[in-house]
């Protein structure tokens, strides 16, 4: 899926205090999802300009919690990459797999050394990468992306094209029902 987010008050969640030698920095927010339904993967690559592009996928085979945010940080840099990006700041809320792609805690599990040689194939292609640790309550956005991929069933070849989420202000019972004699709705002086 790549639809856009139009709506600012998303796009406020992906602001941060940007100092003057990062003001060519693309930013990447990634995250894996893995329940009894399946898992999901969703990866949001943010320009410069604030311009939001998500990204988001289900996978199609067995695998753990770490694998699937793996997964997606592999997702999010290889959008990184096709945009052509060379500064890029990755953030996640996994504090094992950050620490593993920075290098300071040792990668043990033998399904995460192949992820972590090829992102880090992947970050010879920027002249300058760098992973980022944020709260899970920072992360809400794309851990939704994540896990609503991870709950539809599509084919190998499927695709589900656009979701489109809309705001509601009243009930949409409220639409059927004809206007008071004033041309008011009849739920206009409701306290």
């Amino acid at each position: 899926m790549h639809p856009e987010f139009p709506d600012e008050d998303i796009m406020a969640l992906f602001e941060e205090e940007c100092e003057d030698e990062d003001i060519d920095n693309w930013i990447v927010w990634f995250n894996g999802a893995s329940n009894v339904l399946g898992h999901g993967i969703g990866a949001v690559l943010v320009s410069p300009n604030k311009q939001c592009l998500p990204f988001t996928a289900r996978l199609c085979f067995n695998c753990t919690n770490n694998m699937a945010e793996y997964e997606a940080c592999t997702l999010g840099i290889r959008a990184a990459i096709n945009f052509r990006v060379k500064l890029l700041k990755v953030f996640e809320d996994s504090v094992l797999v950050i620490h593993q792609l920075r290098g300071e805690w040792e990668t043990r599990d033998h399904k995460l050394i192949p992820y972590q040689a090829y992102i880090k194939e992947l970050m010879e292609l920027f002249d300058d990468i760098s992973f980022h640790h944020i709260p899970r309550e920072e992360n809400q956005v794309i851990d939704a992306l994540a896990t609503l991929s991870s709950m539809f069933k599509i084919g190998p070849h499927g695709d589900l094209s656009c979701i489109d989420i809309r705001g509601h202000i009243k009930p949409t019972h409220c639409c059927l029902i004809e206007e008071a004699e004033d041309g008011k709705p009849w739920y206009f002086d409701m306290k």
